[in-house]
C-alpha cells in the first residue's frame, strides 16, 4: 500500500521519541514534530480503516473515560478511538462511585487502573479546575506504577479542559490540511476565530483558546474576534503571538466581527463564555453559593443579548474570500437560529451548506484520539504500521 508507506516515511523524519509512554495535555506543550506525528498517524489509521486493515495493537485492555460535562462527539470518539485499537471501553460515573464518600484522586484514579491503558478525561467548566485535576490523575498513576502497584501508566488523553481542547484543535486542523491540500498550504491563510450570539452563557473557552494556540503555529493569519468584555485567557494569548511570531504568521484581536470575516479563508464562529465570568462562576460554585450563579447566569444572558448582530448569516458570508463556499467550521452542536433556537450563532441556510463539511470535520476526531494512543503507547510506530499492514487482517469478512 503506497499511501500507508507515505505515512512511514513521513514519521520517519520526525522526532518523536518523547511521545512514548507520554500524556496529552495542551497542544502546545507539544514540539512541531509530535503535532505533525498525529496528523500523520491518523491519517495511517483512517487509511487501514478504509482498506478493511486491522488496527488493533491491544489483545485486552481498557480505556476509561471520565466525562464532567456533557458530551456526544468526543465521547463516542473516545470509544471509537479505544475500540479501534482493540481497548474495551469503560466511563467512570462519579455519582455511582465512591467518590462521594470520600475516595481521593489519587486512590480513585488507581482503582480504576490496574488494567488500563488511557485515560481520557473532559473536565472544562471550571477555571483553574479542570487541567489541575487531569495532573493530579496523571501524577497518581505514575506514583502507584513507580510503587508497583499499577503494571502499566495509563496514558492520559484531554479531552477538554479549562484551558484547552487539543483534540477537537486538532481534528480541527486536519480538516483543514485536507481541505487546502496540504499544510505547507496554510501559510498565509486568514482563519477568523470569532464569537457568536448564543442564547446560553456558560460555554466553555476551550474551543476558541485551542484554535488560536494550534493554527497559529502554521504560519496562518489568525484573527481573534469578540465583542468587549469576552476575552479568553491572557496567558493563551500570548502562547498564539509567540507561535505567529515563530511561524511567521500573524495573530490579532478585533471587536468587530465584519473585519474579521472580511476576506477570510476560514470562519468558525462560536459562543463562548467571558473569562472574567467564568472566574466569578468558579469562585461562586466552591462556595456553594447558587443564589449568585443565578444572579450571574441572569447577567450575562443580558449581555449576551447585546449582541444578537454577531450572527453568521448570507450578509456576514458575503466578507470572505469565497462567499458561502468559504470554509465554516463548527465543533457542534450550533446554535442554529430559527432551528435548535429563536435566535442563535448562524443561520439556517449557512449551516446546511455548509453540513456535509461539518460532519467529515467531526469524523477526524476519532482518529486524532487513536493516533495520541498509539504514539504514547507504540515504542516504534512506524514497525507497528508495518506489522498491520504485513499481517494485513481483515476488520470484517465481507
Amino acid at each position: 500500500m503506497k499511501d500507508l508507506q507515505k505515512f512511514i516515511d513521513k514519521l520517519d523524519t520526525l522526532d518523536i521519541s518523547n511521545m512514548y509512554n507520554n500524556d496529552f495535555f495542551l497542544t502546545w506543550e507539544k514540539t512541531d514534530d509530535e503535532i505533525a506525528a498525529v496528523f500523520t498517524v491518523a491519517d495511517a489509521l483512517r487509511c487501514l480503516r478504509e482498506k478493511n486493515v486491522s488496527t488493533k495493537i491491544f489483545d485486552s485492555g481498557l480505556g476509561i473515560s471520565i466525562f464532567r460535562d456533557n458530551s456526544t462527539r468526543t465521547r463516542f470518539s473516545f470509544a471509537s478511538a479505544c475500540n479501534l485499537l482493540g481497548l474495551e471501553v469503560a466511563d467512570l460515573d462519579e455519582k455511582k462511585s465512591q467518590i462521594a464518600h470520600g475516595e481521593t484522586v489519587r486512590e480513585t484514579a488507581t482503582m480504576i487502573s490496574f488494567m488500563a491503558d488511557v485515560i481520557g478525561i473532559r473536565d472544562d467548566m471550571y477555571i483553574g479546575k479542570g487541567n489541575a485535576y487531569m495532573h493530579e490523575v496523571v501524577d497518581s498513576v505514575t506514583q502507584a506504577n513507580a510503587d508497583g502497584e499499577l503494571e502499566q501508566k495509563p496514558t492520559l488523553v484531554n479531552l477538554q479542559c479549562d484551558i484547552d481542547h487539543p483534540t477537537q484543535a486538532l481534528a480541527d486542523a486536519l480538516h483543514i490540511i485536507h481541505e487546502f491540500g496540504g499544510v505547507e498550504n496554510l501559510k498565509g491563510k486568514k482563519i477568523a476565530m470569532s464569537w457568536a450570539y448564543s442564547p446560553s452563557y456558560g460555554k466553555p473557552l476551550s474551543v476558541p483558546q485551542g484554535i488560536i494556540g494550534l493554527l497559529t503555529r502554521f504560519g496562518m493569519d489568525v484573527v481573534l474576534a469578540h465583542p468587549e468584555g469576552y476575552e479568553v485567557m491572557s496567558d493563551v494569548v500570548e502562547v498564539a503571538k509567540k507561535n505567529a511570531a515563530e511561524s511567521g504568521g500573524k495573530f490579532t484581536v478585533t471587536h468587530d466581527m465584519k473585519e474579521a470575516f472580511k476576506d477570510a479563508d476560514i470562519v468558525y464562529p462560536k459562543s463562548w463564555a467571558p473569562f472574567g465570568a467564568m472566574e466569578i462562576r468558579t469562585d461562586l460554585y466552591g462556595k456553594g453559593d447558587f443564589d449568585g450563579i443565578d444572579k450571574l447566569e441572569k447577567e450575562l444572558l443580558a449581555q449576551n443579548a447585546t449582541h444578537q448582530d454577531w450572527l453568521v448569516d448570507d450578509e456576514m458570508m458575503e466578507l470572505t474570500k469565497n462567499g458561502l463556499d468559504t470554509l465554516y467550521m463548527h465543533p457542534l452542536p450550533a446554535d442554529i437560529q430559527g432551528i435548535s433556537c429563536e435566535h442563535g450563532e448562524v443561520t439556517a441556510k449557512v449551516f446546511d451548506h455548509a453540513r456535509d463539511s461539518l460532519y467529515k470535520e467531526a469524523s477526524n476526531k476519532p482518529y486524532i484520539i487513536a493516533a495520541m494512543i498509539f504514539l504514547a503507547k507504540q515504542k516504534d510506530p512506524q514497525a507497528t504500521l508495518k506489522a498491520l499492514l504485513e499481517n494485513a487482517k481483515p476488520r470484517h469478512f465481507e
